[in-house]
């Protein structure tokens, strides 16, 4: 006797699939027998999509935050995302705050911690050497070892003002302290200069906003990646989307995937303003930007998945296996003409659109404000 079994669920390669699920674990995948019982059936018919639970890699959904603040909830299940990483909202000075308030809620809630103690209190945390200090940061990944899967250094004019790269290096530091602990970077408007950022990055670190159209890009001006870059790449660098409000350009996105550059990860920055007024909306929203711009629904899935699970070190998430935990989304691949927007002004029309209809989070499911109207699977 199961605790739940998915009928017919349809995955990314167009193939069906029965999920069992038991104790909060995929217990059995496959074409299970009619016979088979379970406490609940949920029943697709090969209408809906199934995949390992998505996963947001940056968003910020500390809800006390000043500056960019959301409910982990609602950028989290609501929005068929089973886990969401914060991506420094907060440092060593409130970081205890947001682990209780992640506590009660549905969604799987973890922090990359901002190197600066007083997190996004301001907006330019790094600008004061005085405020990154290595030893309460320490202390705070110590003192939640579960919740703090990484940390988060925001590496643009306007964050770090005369400090240069010295919250980097100071960063790696930290990182290095710390088990080699995920480093998120961000990028944005020089000083420092892109080339100089990405020289200290390397294996397992993950460069946010990298489809950004500011003049500090991956791309030089004829088009072509970053020498710098590249190499870095090389070492293992990993890149990942932070759309937001003023960091995606499909111009740079199209070159780079012309080119063969795919992102290693696909994420939101997601917060109450980007996410009401647009142009994120939802992780779902911006993942459907990428079947307009030549990326395939396994391709964009892998980036929410299994990809982005890897990368942030949380096992247990982002694969449908057995003994995996029971973390599913269940969507929709709708198609009709749809217009999408990027931070510079551009449009893209497209012809699909990822409607998430529910998250599964350790078995218990969750409808998304769609699903609740939708009748595409009958329990």
């Amino acid at each position: 006797m199961y605790d739940m079994i998915i009928r017919a669920g349809r995955l990314g390669n167009g193939q069906l699939v029965d999920v069992a699920i038991k104790h909060g674990k995929i217990a059995a995948l496959g074409a299970l027998p009619e016979s088979t019982e379970a406490k609940q059936t949920l029943t697709l018919g090969g209408q809906v999509h199934v995949s390992a639970g998505w996963i947001d890699g940056h968003t910020h959904c500390y809800p006390a935050s000043p500056l960019y603040h959301d409910e982990p909830d609602k950028v989290g299940v609501a929005s068929g995302v089973t886990t969401v990483i914060d991506a420094g909202s907060t440092g060593a000075d409130d970081v205890d705050d947001f682990q209780r308030i992640a506590a009660t809620c549905k969604t799987r809630v973890h922090a990359l911690l901002n190197i600066s103690r007083i997190g996004l209190l301001r907006q330019n945390e790094l600008a004061d050497p005085a405020d990154i200090d290595p030893a309460l940061a320490q202390a705070a990944i110590r003192r939640h070892p579960g919740f703090i899967v990484g940390i988060k250094a925001r590496m643009s004019g306007s964050v770090v003002g005369e400090s240069g790269l010295q919250p980097l290096r100071m960063a790696k530091q930290i990182q290095q302290a710390n088990g080699n602990l995920p480093l998120m970077v961000h990028v944005g408007n020089t000083p420092p200069d892109l080339d100089e950022i990405v020289a200290l990055l390397g294996e397992g670190d993950l460069l946010t906003h990298c489809f950004n159209g500011k003049p500090n890009r991956i791309l030089t001006p004829a088009g072509e990646l970053r020498l710098a870059v590249r190499e870095a790449m090389r070492r293992g660098l990993l890149l990942d989307i932070g759309h937001g409000g003023a960091s995606f350009s499909f111009e740079v996105a199209e070159l780079a995937i012309a080119q063969g550059i795919l992102p290693h990860t696909i994420s939101s920055d997601i917060y109450c303003k980007n996410r009401i007024k647009g142009p994120v909306y939802s992780l779902a929203h911006v993942m459907s930007k990428f079947f307009a711009i030549g990326m395939t629904l396994e391709q964009v899935l892998a980036c929410v998945t299994h990809q982005a699970a890897d990368a942030l070190r949380l096992p247990g998430k982002g694969r449908l296996e057995v003994g995996a935990d029971a973390d599913i989304t269940l969507f929709e691949v709708s198609c009709g003409p749809t217009l999408f927007t990027d931070t510079e002004a551009g449009i893209r029309n497209g012809d699909r659109q990822l409607l998430p209809l529910a998250a599964l989070v350790g078995g218990a499911l969750v409808l998304t404000h769609y699903g609740k109207s939708h009748h595409a699977f009958c329990v």
